[in-house]
């Protein structure tokens, strides 16, 4: 059995791992790359290694884990699609949204003339992603799948609506990939549970060289919207549409019950499919560790922004209010708008909640640039730029470790660290290598196969 690492071998990005049993070819993970161009551009090359892939099995519905499927279904590949119901549920919303993007990206750039290219395309269509989603096959959490002689099992993990653990058991090797572990005191999902032991893991490492800050992130937020709204300025915020935006919706109603901000204050949810996707959080709140409550009144007050228009008519308001607005990472989607009318205005304030991938305007931003290239333009950021890490849906480093000491059965003969730039995952490697006294433990190479 080999396993060929064909993405997220040396960044956060691009989740791919192709395990060939020499019976069938298995992908685990099938995302896109984002932040750095270098690491985008990959996105744009199909390894001759994809061609015989059999099947793919997903950890969760994140871009960066399921946002190329279109693009492997676009160059041919007709097999099934396994992941839990609710891995399904957010991933069809995820991929239509993406390939909309990516048609609207495409379009901009020819009609304003910023492409490079004689011809800007997109990478794929929403008819791309309709037959990837056409293409799923749920798999619930502890029911075995067969593919030939390769047995699969998911073990929920936390960190998102429906994400798992993957073991893959061939002949007698067992493979476990952690896709990305959750937080043990998340604000929506409960605890990762403790995985099954394998001959060899694949671990991610995200957060594999830092722990999350000791705050109190509510209050932190709440102190941020009282500041910004008494100099008269709005809040924007950049966020995931699942899982982040939702997180955000929780904790500004329960602000707003507590009187900690301003209950007259509007709240825009500036995304339709942070809307959908509040829909499904609902319907699989069997998953959550929020009370029915709760979640039923997630968008009590939230004025919806149906289109466009609406949206420009949000962002040219002169009266205070909150943003919420994809992407996370600010980079596409509508939030890109906002920020064009807000950053250049000092009265106003942009929060990033969460992990921002290096390149990202996101990070520039978190990282104090004061210049953002925006739509082919430079926009001048004399806002306040805020960053709350309370909000990550990733275990740091002492709650991965805690995850693999759980672990049952005998510790992996093999561990490979993936999902983290290069100084977290190795970082996380001499963690476990320090910590654990697991010995056979390395961060393996974009491209790189390795024999099992």
């Amino acid at each position: 059995m080999n396993l060929t690492f064909l993405g997220a071998a040396d960044g956060v990005t691009g989740s791919r791992h192709l395990v060939d049993t020499g019976e069938r070819q298995i992908l685990l993970d099938c995302g896109l790359f984002q932040g750095f161009k270098q690491q985008r551009e990959r996105n744009w090359h199909h390894d001759d290694r994809l061609h015989g892939v059999d099947a793919v099995v997903l950890s969760h519905a994140h871009l960066d884990h399921s946002g190329w499927l279109p693009a492997l279904v676009k160059r041919g590949f007709r097999g099934p699609v396994h992941a839990t119901r609710a891995t399904c549920d957010l991933a069809a919303v995820l991929l239509m949204d993406s390939a909309h993007l990516q048609e609207e990206d495409a379009r901009r750039a020819n009609r304003y003339g910023y492409s490079k290219h004689a011809k800007a395309l997109p990478l794929y269509t929403k008819a791309d992603a309709r037959r990837a989603i056409a293409q799923f096959v749920p798999l619930p959490p502890g029911r075995e799948l067969k593919i030939g002689a390769t047995r699969i099992h998911l073990t929920p993990v936390g960190h998102l609506l429906g994400a798992c653990a993957v073991r893959l058991e061939h002949r007698g090797t067992r493979l476990v990939f952690s896709g990305d572990v959750g937080r043990s005191e998340d604000l929506l999902m409960p605890p990762p549970q403790p995985p099954e032991g394998g001959d060899v893991l694949i671990v991610e490492s995200t957060y594999g060289n830092r722990e999350h800050c000791v705050e109190d992130t509510p209050a932190r937020l709440a102190g941020i919207v009282r500041e910004t709204v008494g100099r008269g300025g709005s809040v924007v915020i950049p966020s995931f549409a699942v899982g982040r935006a939702q997180a955000l919706l929780l904790v500004l109603q329960r602000l707003r019950t507590a009187g900690a901000i301003p209950r007259e204050l509007p709240i825009f949810l500036d995304s339709p499919m942070a809307a959908e996707a509040t829909a499904l959080y609902r319907k699989h709140a069997r998953l959550l560790r929020v009370g029915a409550r709760e979640m039923t009144g997630l968008l009590d007050g939230v004025r919806i922004v149906a289109d466009a228009a609406a949206s420009m008519r949000v962002s040219a308001s002169r009266y205070p209010r909150i943003i919420i607005s994809a992407s996370g990472m600010a980079t596409g989607g509508r939030v890109l708008h906002h920020l064009k009318a807000l950053a250049p205005d000092e009265r106003h304030a942009i929060v990033f909640a969460g992990f921002q991938v290096g390149g990202s305007r996101g990070a520039r931003l978190v990282a104090g640039e004061r210049d953002v290239k925006i739509h082919g333009e430079y926009v001048p950021v004399r806002a306040a730029v805020h960053h709350l890490q309370g909000f990550s849906g990733h275990a740091d480093r002492a709650e991965l470790l805690q995850w693999l000491r759980s672990m049952r059965g005998t510790a992996p003969a093999r561990t490979f660290v993936v999902h983290g730039d290069p100084d977290a995952s190795d970082a996380m490697r001499l963690a476990i290598d320090r910590e654990l006294g697991w010995r056979d433990v390395r961060v393996p190479q974009h491209g790189e196969t390795v024999a099992l």
